[in-house]
């Protein structure tokens, strides 16, 4: 079997390149190598190929999942999310963790946590002085985190969420550019060399992350509260089909899953979102006449429903997808993708990002224009931010029906502006895609709803 071309430096300086700069080392591959391209990363993947092309990703996300393998294909994230997360299982054992996880992020559920979503996106634009810049990162971050702890982890005031909120602030912030993510990728770099050093200090979070989170699990089990929504409530009285549930350790490793997958990609999403409407002023007035639209006290699901906010935050997610790559594919046994036969062992790696910027797809793809998903049904295998198949984020639901709601609290009821007119950049933070550090934004007022909606001015529902 002979792999597709790919790029010829050393397998050591690849990922080098992959680490410092995934955007400039995927799009100078395509460029030069097509829709099919070889990548080679020393021991992290010593052969992966690159897919952008939809038909061969449709015959990936469309096969049977037992002829492949994805879970030892994570293993890179091993050290952060544990062994007993859904991202590193396979086969039979990740199917039944799936169709656990699977039912409390249904889309019924996602109404239970629409009052609390909006109230925490409240809260924290409310400490947004006027005139002064603030960093937009800080905010959905905080917004995020806060969704995360409450909604997902079941937690509210008081020490252990206090403490845990700034724990897990501190620990993401430790990969917030590609040189501090480094040590995700390079082992030797794993080294804890005591409190100072970065992985030292790293672990050391990890370790009191792991404290509390145990002891949450033990005290909600004792409890036993029935009435209880939060989705660790929900995991904990879970059952499979032999009336089996998960151990605190695989409760504890999807939790830190739904964390990093959860908490991060959703807050830099939410940047990109922020930046894109008000860089471009016909977005932002577009966005505007659609929410004025509505009654001053919507329903959420009203909202979640407005066509252009849906297509600005498809958009979003289209341009800069936090998660670049579908988790990997590695054969169980060979396969024909377009002029290519693959054996046993290969690794797939479907591109999120460079499928989203096929020019055949999306015409000028590096122009931020939401109107293109009120024009054309983009197929799960053209759009798929989420990825695809039976490696699909489970939390897909909640994490749109959030961004959605966020947007449009903070559009409605405050008039931003960038503090700077510079372009914001994107670049590697952790695992993830996330807007340059240093993005600030100014919180110029509050916007006051108007009398004649069909007017391109805010809305101050959500108040």
């Amino acid at each position: 079997m002979k792999l597709p071309d790919g790029p010829k430096t050393p397998p050591w300086l690849q990922l080098l390149q992959w680490v410092a700069d995934p955007l400039g080392y995927m799009e100078t591959s395509f460029q030069r190598y097509g829709d099919f391209f070889t990548a080679r990363w020393a021991n992290l993947y010593p052969e992966a190929v690159f897919i952008s092309n939809p038909q061969a990703i449709q015959e990936i996300f469309t096969a049977d999942p037992k002829l492949f393998d994805s879970g030892r294909g994570n293993q890179v994230g091993k050290v952060v999310v544990g062994e007993h997360s859904m991202l590193l299982l396979d086969g039979s054992t990740h199917q039944r963790r799936r169709r656990l996880l699977t039912p409390p992020f249904h889309g019924e559920r996602m109404q239970a946590y629409s009052g609390l979503i909006c109230t925490l996106a409240k809260q924290v634009s409310s400490h947004w002085t006027i005139g002064k810049p603030f960093s937009v990162r800080e905010s959905m971050q905080e917004i995020s985190l806060r969704v995360i702890l409450q909604a997902v982890f079941g937690l509210n005031e008081g020490p252990r969420y206090e403490e845990l909120r700034q724990l897990l602030a501190e620990m993401m912030d430790m990969t917030v550019s590609p040189l501090r993510a480094s040590m995700l990728f390079f082992k030797f770099l794993q080294k804890d060399l005591g409190a100072w050093s970065p992985w030292g200090s790293f672990r050391r979070r990890q370790q009191q992350i792991d404290r509390l989170l145990y002891a949450e699990i033990h005290d909600r089990r004792r409890q036993n509260d029935r009435k209880r929504t939060d989705i660790l409530s929900l995991m904990i009285s879970a059952r499979d089909e032999q009336g089996e549930g998960m151990t605190d350790e695989e409760l504890h490793d999807e939790l830190i899953t739904l964390l990093l997958a959860g908490h991060e990609t959703t807050a830099s999403s939410l940047c990109w979102a922020l930046y894109w409407i008000h860089y471009q002023p016909q977005v932002q007035d577009k966005l505007l006449q659609e929410l004025s639209s509505l009654s001053e006290n919507p329903n959420p699901t009203d909202i979640v429903r407005l066509p252009y906010l849906t297509a600005v935050c498809q958009e979003t997610l289209r341009i800069y997808p936090p998660l670049f790559l579908t988790w990997p594919r590695i054969l169980k046994a060979p396969l024909k993708l377009g002029d290519y036969h693959f054996d046993t062992d290969t690794v797939l790696l479907p591109s999120i990002y460079l499928t989203h910027q096929r020019e055949d797809l999306y015409p000028q793809p590096k122009q931020f224009k939401p109107e293109r998903f009120l024009e054309r049904q983009y197929s799960p295998f053209e759009f798929f931010a989420f990825g695809g198949g039976n490696r699909r984020c489970v939390g897909a639901a909640l994490a749109m029906f959030e961004m959605k709601l966020v947007v449009a609290t903070i559009v409605s009821n405050y008039q931003l502006a960038l503090a700077d007119s510079r372009p914001v950049k994107p670049q590697r933070r952790g695992f993830f895609l996330a807007p340059a550090a240093g993005f600030k934004m100014v919180n110029m007022g509050r916007r006051v709803r108007q009398k004649h909606p069909s007017q391109p001015v805010g809305s101050s529902m959500l108040n």
